[in-house]
């Protein structure tokens, strides 16, 4: 590889890929590799500076995962992030303890002593902390830069070798200077280049198609109508041409009129070749009685690639699927291969797929987040109502309707969700929402209409913002809009007599409920 890379080693956080992301969106090319990686292996890349990333670990645990001590001595920039660095303190002799209930939140940091790390950096600056551990003695050759306002040490340097280390996450947007001081560290310290774009990941991601798929190998591009799929599909047909087949499963759980509007619009916006597929009865039979969100995913993951292989069959047994993975998809079904994470929920493209399948995966846009992959749509030039089409779970309206899925409960979630997005579009508030939907809870609640008793099923309506879907608050929608949409789905859908507003952000909440 002759371009610069950041190398992040992963020490299995949360927040491990909003670290490489960080670095991107200051046009320096960034990759997250295994802790494991020994400085041999690192001295073969370009690397112009490596993080070392948080975890869940204490670091004088038994098993906690330890970096080659080697990397430390290559001569190239080292930023520790929280675990990270006290990664790097116990490597030169310091020590690290548990003094107490550790720092979560909010902290303040004030300088100690100069370093290009913190350079116009202000005064009492406001940090993200989250640590249980903390730094009791620095080792050789380390000083402290900066402490937290809790009298914790924040940040530290090596008086002689290019290491440095904070206990804080300045990844996260909570830490408000976080930006300057990855900055500082790519450009002050390890004089990085800002030369990676978008255009650049586009070339690139077709070069390793091309030599993923060589002369003849042929490719099930599995399109669901997002945005993410869309960029997937113009990838594949820019890379392979004719080669790559864009495959339309309609597993029977989309929203109302959705099948139409991908063979209609989306079709003709994106210039592709899609081929149309129903399989609604398969799904809906496989789902037959099945509550249990989990169980749903891995069901309708399996099913999507039973489906995806007897497709590939009637095109000359195409060798290779390719589907729209994202990142934020990876970390909550249990986080990259690179390091631990805990299973938020398993999705279907993901953590739900079968051991078994006769497809070799291509997922060109695994390491992005969704306003990445937006921003390689506006670069690829697909049309605006693509790019900026909320996202919808592979799943659909699956994991949508809490329990059990049959016919009726589709039908009403069909409905109600149509209502909510159609106002949401007149209103023009649709554009300043992350992603809106509607839930079907069915759970039986009393109601008066009409001067009689009713007791049908409980909506309830969705809408958040988020910049990249790790983290998101609820959209304050007018009451007046409110009002109008639980008038409308009372009134138009048959089995709902009361629709409530979800105001939980994520965390503690997931986007979806299921």
């Amino acid at each position: 590889m002759n371009k610069q890379t950041v190398a992040v080693l992963d020490f299995g956080s949360q927040y491990t890929q909003l670290i490489a992301r960080r670095i991107r969106e200051q046009y320096v090319y960034s990759e997250i590799l295994p802790h494991t990686i020994t400085a041999d292996e690192l001295s073969k890349k370009n690397v112009p500076a490596i993080i070392l990333s948080g975890g869940p670990s204490s670091v004088y645990d038994k098993n906690a995962p330890q970096v080659d001590p080697s990397i430390l001595s290559m001569g190239v920039p080292v930023l520790g992030i929280c675990y990270g660095l006290q990664l790097m303190i116990t490597q030169k002799g310091g020590n690290v303890t548990h003094k107490g209930q550790g720092e979560y939140g909010f902290a303040k940091i004030h300088t100690v002593s100069e370093s290009p790390l913190l350079k116009n950096l202000a005064n009492e600056s406001q940090v993200w902390m989250s640590h249980g551990d903390e730094i009791d003695s620095l080792g050789d050759g380390y000083e402290i830069i900066a402490q937290s306002s809790n009298d914790v040490v924040a940040a530290i340097h090596h008086k002689d070798q290019p290491l440095y280390g904070v206990q804080f996450h300045p990844e996260v947007i909570h830490t408000l200077e976080g930006e300057t001081i990855i900055s500082n560290f790519l450009f002050n310290i390890a004089q990085c280049k800002a030369d990676w774009t978008t255009a650049n990941f586009i070339s690139e991601t077709i070069s390793k198609i091309q030599d993923l798929t060589g002369d003849n190998g042929k490719v099930i591009t599995g399109l669901s109508g997002g945005v993410d799929s869309s960029v997937v599909g113009t990838l594949l047909h820019k890379a392979i041409g004719s080669r790559s087949t864009c495959v339309f499963i309609d597993h029977g759980l989309l929203r109302k009129n959705e099948a139409d509007q991908v063979m209609g619009t989306l079709k003709d916006g994106l210039g592709l070749n899609i081929h149309k597929y129903n399989y609604a009865e398969t799904f809906l039979s496989k789902l037959k009685s099945v509550t249990d969100p989990e169980k749903k995913r891995k069901i309708i993951g399996e099913q999507f690639i039973r489906a995806f292989e007897s497709v590939a069959k009637e095109k000359e047994n195409a060798k290779f699927l390719a589907q729209g993975t994202l990142y934020p998809d990876v970390i909550e079904s249990g986080g990259s291969a690179l390091g631990p994470a805990v299973t938020i929920k398993s999705h279907h493209n993901v953590g739900g797929l079968p051991e078994n399948m006769d497809f070799e995966l291509i997922e060109p846009i695994r390491d992005l987040f969704k306003d990445e992959v937006r921003l390689v749509g506006r670069e690829l030039g697909l049309p605006n109502f693509v790019i900026d089409r909320h996202p919808f779970p592979g799943p659909g309206l699956a994991v949508r309707i809490l329990g059990e899925i049959t016919e009726e409960y589709l039908r009403i979630l069909q409905e109600a969700d149509d209502i909510f997005i159609n106002i949401l579009h007149e209103t023009e508030e649709y554009k300043n929402i992350w992603q809106a939907f509607a839930v079907l809870v069915p759970t039986k609640t009393v109601g008066v209409m009409g001067d009689a008793r009713t007791y049908e099923n409980l909506i309830a309506l969705r809408a958040v913002t988020s910049v990249d879907g790790m983290t998101a608050d609820y959209y304050d929608l007018p009451h007046n809009i409110l009002n109008r949409c639980s008038s409308e789905i009372i009134n138009k859908v048959k089995g709902v007599n009361r629709v409530v507003y979800d105001i939980t952000s994520k965390p503690p909440g997931t986007i979806e409920w299921e």
